[in-house]
């Protein structure tokens, strides 16, 4: 049961998204509340990428509304967006600066009246306070990974979304972004709201799942719990039943979302 006296930090309310050739989003509902842990996930054409788009206000919905922090969108979409820290795994860094360099840069940005001491402590709680000096063209994937999320948690968002941050990570790298993420959610209040293909890691990260399929939302819950009313031992098993389901039914909105695009992402 929820705790009436955490604030809810992201609601959306029938989300309703057209292409061409159908619906990719159909009345998709999806509240975050303060300091939780959420996976979106579903396979390819299930809608995830098209509804993380609206709710961040890239993309306006044909109908049903999105509200971060308590601002509405598309009205309040900057005062919200300086709420919400952002990052994929996918995503580069800059070669030719070195690591401390580039965040405190970003902490400026952020308006941090000592970015310096946010920086220290960013690298400190993902572990890699050693990456410091290190040059954009010194960092493996993963190492790029932890700094692109240390740099969107500096200013302590209200909402942390991430797209695949443990992707092609090795096991060692994967657990300092999952105990840094914890710790920052209990400590700081943040909620987080990921999408990933692997569903170990969601298993181990996420305290809730919110899955979708045909762009509707089919099951929303604990993890274990939500694999166990499909029939399923685990969250992998119901990816793959939903993914088959889903080829097999045909996904609407195939052909001119964000989603069904070659190679696109959040």
């Amino acid at each position: 049961m929820s705790n009436p006296d955490v604030a809810n930090v992201l609601v959306a309310k029938g989300l309703v998204k057209r292409y061409r050739r159908g619906l990719a989003v159909d009345r998709v509902d999806l509240t975050v509340r303060e300091g939780e842990r959420v996976a979106l996930l579903g396979p390819n054409g299930a809608g995830k990428t098209t509804t993380l788009l609206m709710c961040l206000g890239a993309v306006r919905p044909d109908s049903g509304s999105v509200e971060i922090v308590g601002r509405r969108l598309p009205k309040g979409r900057s005062a919200a967006m300086a709420q919400i820290g952002f990052t994929a795994g996918y995503l580069p860094l800059p070669d030719r600066i070195r690591v401390r360099e580039y965040l405190h840069l970003y902490g400026q940005l952020y308006g941090l009246r000592r970015p310096e001491r946010q920086v220290a402590r960013g690298l400190e709680r993902f572990g890699i306070p050693h990456l410091a000096e290190a040059m954009g063209t010194e960092l493996s994937a993963g190492q790029k990974t932890l700094i692109g999320i240390v740099k969107a948690t500096m200013h302590t968002p209200r909402l942390l979304v991430l797209d695949e941050p443990t992707a092609s990570l090795d096991p060692e790298v994967a657990f300092r972004v999952r105990t840094g993420l914890a710790e920052l959610c209990a400590e700081e209040g943040t909620a987080l709201l990921v999408t990933s293909h692997n569903m170990l890691e969601v298993e181990r990260i996420a305290e809730r799942v919110v899955f979708l399929a045909r762009g509707r939302v089919v099951a929303d819950g604990p993890p274990a719990e939500v694999a166990a009313s499909f029939g399923q031992d685990d969250l992998e098993e119901l990816f793959l039943h939903l993914a088959q389901d889903q080829e097999a039914k045909g996904a609407p909105g195939a052909g001119r979302s964000p989603e069904s695009s070659e190679g696109a992402r959040l």
